[in-house]
């Protein structure tokens, strides 16, 4: 669970996750918050020994911070690793659904049927469909919801992909995540969630992330018609 700016909503997204599947072990990743998210996940880590915190240095994107937390899970011999936003927006009760199924990859769809986006302005909806449109064309994938960020991953799988060498800093990781879990011939499954508009605090989305996301995909476009 990354975060960045999170003191507003993060203690009750790691309520609702263990009210949920208090089975689980969370690792909060902290990109150096200013307004002490971190220092807070510290507190609430102390006082529950599921939890654990890394602190990064510095805001480097959010798949970088993927990036380590997947190598730690893997150093500490988890067999999934489970990635979800701080925000609320992810349900924790939807977790049942990705666990349930054996599938090297479990993708949180919102664009599958049964899923579904609250408090969302119909300009948001067409921007995320329009993005996960053209990044699906982009990598020759059929899934619905590539860009999706909530997912099940095998340690397996994650074994195997090249995590330092991730391209993408920004949300164009999960997009590089699938292609480079597709290109390994992994089994990947979509299940129907609801995604909820965050309860607190600001979006991180930039003009660059979007930027970002787009330039690599089109690479990655332009890379797959030459190998045709």
């Amino acid at each position: 669970m990354p975060t960045f700016n999170e003191r507003e909503v993060i203690q009750s997204s790691v309520e609702k996750l263990f009210d949920a599947e208090p089975e689980l072990d969370l690792i909060i990743i902290d990109d150096s918050s200013p307004d002490g998210t971190g220092e807070l996940a510290d507190k609430i880590a102390a006082g529950d020994s599921r939890v654990s915190v890394l602190h990064r240095q510095s805001k480097d994107g959010l798949g970088r911070a993927y990036a380590q937390g997947f190598q730690v899970a893997l150093d500490r011999g988890y067999e999934r690793i489970i990635q979800m936003d701080a925000d609320g927006s992810h349900q924790a009760h939807d977790l049942s659904r990705l666990l349930a199924s054996d599938a090297d990859l479990v993708i949180g769809s919102r664009w599958v049927a049964g899923g579904a986006v609250q408090n969302w302005p119909s300009y948001r909806q067409w921007i995320s469909k329009a993005g996960n449109a053209y990044a699906r064309f982009a990598i020759g994938s059929e899934l619905k919801d590539v860009t999706a960020g909530y997912r099940a991953y095998s340690a397996e799988l994650v074994s195997k992909l090249p995590l330092q060498k991730i391209q993408a800093h920004g949300y164009g990781f999960q997009v590089e995540m699938t292609k480079l879990s597709m290109g390994l011939g992994a089994q990947i499954a979509e299940v129907p969630i609801t995604f909820i508009e965050r309860e607190g605090g600001r979006s991180k989305m930039t003009t660059g992330i979007i930027i970002e996301a787009f330039a690599l995909c089109t690479k990655w476009l332009l890379q797959r018609l030459v190998r045709r």
